[in-house]
This record gives structure tokens, C-alpha cells and sequence, in this order.
């Protein structure tokens, strides 16, 4: 089982960014992916970002393309999403997660199946 913990969630005005972190624990040896998904009350948890940690291929949702970058520093198991140009849509909690299915093509990692161990979420507001 893998531990994880996210930071840097908070309030921000429409064009602006934020840096959310996340940090692994436990049994990261068996790591082969980690992603960021979103959630707003009343909708579906949607895939965010995800990237590869043996082979650093990232993933993103259309919706963050171009704003979002997702990067990992595998030596402190870490995981950072960086929001730019943020919108009042992309108000949401944040959760990061862990998977460790291995998956080709890659997209398995687009799925919240992928992924066995998830954070407590931190909450992302932007105002508009």
C-alpha cells in the first residue's frame, strides 16, 4: 500500500496559478504511475493528469492542456501538478493517486481503475 499526501490547494484569482504537491510513502517500489484527478460536489471524479514513473510519459485531459503540467521527482517520490492560467472551472478538490498497474499504451492511466491508492484531497478555488 502506498501513503499519499497532497499540499498547496487554496484560493487564486482567474489567470493565476497554484503548485500542488504530492508525496508518496509505504510501498513505492511498486509504483508505476501517479495522477492527479477532480472532483466538484454532485459530478464524477475526472481525470486530470498522470505521469509514467519509469518512463516520465505524461498524460492530460483536454480541459488542461497547455495550462497544466505534471512532473515527478522520483529520488523524494514526489509528484507535482503545476495549474497556470487558471478558470473558475477548474474549481474542484484535487486528489493525487497511485497506481501500480502497468498498462502499454498508457491508457489505462487516463481511469481512476488504474490507480490503487488515493490522498485526502485538497480543495482548489478560483474565483472569477
Amino acid at each position: 500500500q502506498v501513503q499519499l499526501a497532497e499540499s498547496g490547494g487554496g484560493l487564486v484569482q482567474a489567470g493565476g496559478s497554484l503548485r500542488l504537491s504530492c508525496v508518496a510513502s509505504g510501498h513505492t517500489f511498486r509504483l508505476n504511475a501517479m495522477g492527479w484527478f477532480r472532483q466538484v460536489p454532485g459530478k464524477e471524479r475526472e481525470f486530470v493528469a498522470a505521469i509514467r514513473w519509469s518512463l516520465w510519459n505524461t498524460y492530460y485531459a483536454d480541459s488542461v492542456k497547455g495550462r497544466f503540467t505534471i512532473s515527478a521527482d522520483k529520488d523524494k517520490n514526489t509528484v507535482t501538478l503545476q495549474m497556470n492560467s487558471l478558470k473558475p472551472e477548474d474549481t474542484a478538490v484535487y486528489y493525487c493517486a497511485a497506481s501500480q498497474k502497468s498498462s502499454y499504451s498508457g491508457r489505462l492511466y487516463y481511469t481512476g481503475a488504474a490507480y490503487d491508492d488515493w490522498g485526502q484531497g485538497t480543495q482548489v478555488t478560483v474565483s472569477s
